[in-house]
């Protein structure tokens, strides 16, 4: 019962707002601790100072983990956000030598914790994940209108530029330059229709099609995604709301319910004690 109660306590301190709040400042700070070890300059200067503070914020994250893993237990893990905290420290503590030396440079990682702490990155995340079904959808009609138009491409400009539109593969990475608008007009489309005057009958649309309208529909899909994860939260509080009041209100009949029976009790106890006369 006393390791409940602790375990309690301990829970309610580990996600108060002031360890919370101490938790991102330290983030902040490692943050910036990694990006200055990237400079051979600060290294130079104050290259020990920076390891020892990033190994002792570094020990700070491992001993939030391990207090709310002591605190919550196997709850821990049923939170997706945990176990992403988990794996983030986690693989800071990995050794980066040897072949894992690539290891060192996914310390920067511990920054994105700042997401799982701060509920407004969280709800932009979460909402881009419940977007993903419809993201994949229009990423595979994209993909399809990709390669229709780098088949025609190949076939029309091929012949006379073999390096932008040789194969299947380089024209679908031209016409992936081309939906950027990066230098697609003066790079890659004038040029093209020097030779072949009605290129831009086949430029145009796929620009029209490709970056403004698919594009828009990836915004769309995820503007209306977190709409309504916004909407069913909203509804969600609203019955909570209702539950607590209705539970209240329960709660509030049952109490003057038996106030009235006590008055009762308590006018036949004062009429029996004194009769009327």
């Amino acid at each position: 019962m006393h390791i409940a109660s602790l375990r309690s306590r301990l829970g309610l301190w580990i996600e108060s707002t002031r360890i919370q709040y101490s938790i991102i400042a330290l983030i902040i700070v490692n943050a910036i601790t990694l990006g200055l070890e990237t400079s051979p300059r600060v290294m130079e200067a104050v290259g020990p100072t920076l390891l020892a503070l990033d190994r002792a914020i570094l020990s700070v994250f491992v001993l939030e983990i391990l207090l709310k893993l002591f605190a919550f237990g196997p709850r821990f893990f049923r939170q997706p956000w945990n176990v992403f905290d988990f794996i983030v420290v986690g693989i800071a503590l990995v050794p980066a030598s040897g072949p894992l030396a690539v290891l060192r440079a996914l310390r920067v990682l511990r920054v994105l914790r700042l997401i799982s702490l701060m509920p407004r990155l969280r709800f932009v995340v979460e909402a881009l994940l419940h977007a993903v079904p419809g993201i994949m959808s229009i990423a595979g009609l994209m993909l399809l209108i990709f390669y229709v138009a780098a088949v025609m491409a190949t076939g029309l400009f091929g012949q006379r530029f073999p390096d932008w539109f040789g194969s299947i593969g380089a024209s679908m990475y031209t016409l992936f330059q081309v939906m950027t608008l990066e230098s697609w007009s003066m790079g890659i489309a004038r040029p093209v229709i020097e030779v072949y005057p009605f290129a831009w009958l086949f430029f145009i649309p796929f620009i029209l099609i490709a970056t403004f309208t698919m594009l828009n529909l990836f915004i769309a899909i995820i503007v209306n995604t977190m709409q309504t994860l916004h909407e069913s939260s909203h509804q969600q509080e609203q019955e909570e709301l209702k539950q607590a009041v209705h539970d209240e209100g329960g709660h509030l009949e049952t109490e003057i319910k038996a106030l009235r029976e006590e008055i009762r009790g308590l006018r036949g106890a004062l009429e029996q004690k004194h009769p009327p006369d």
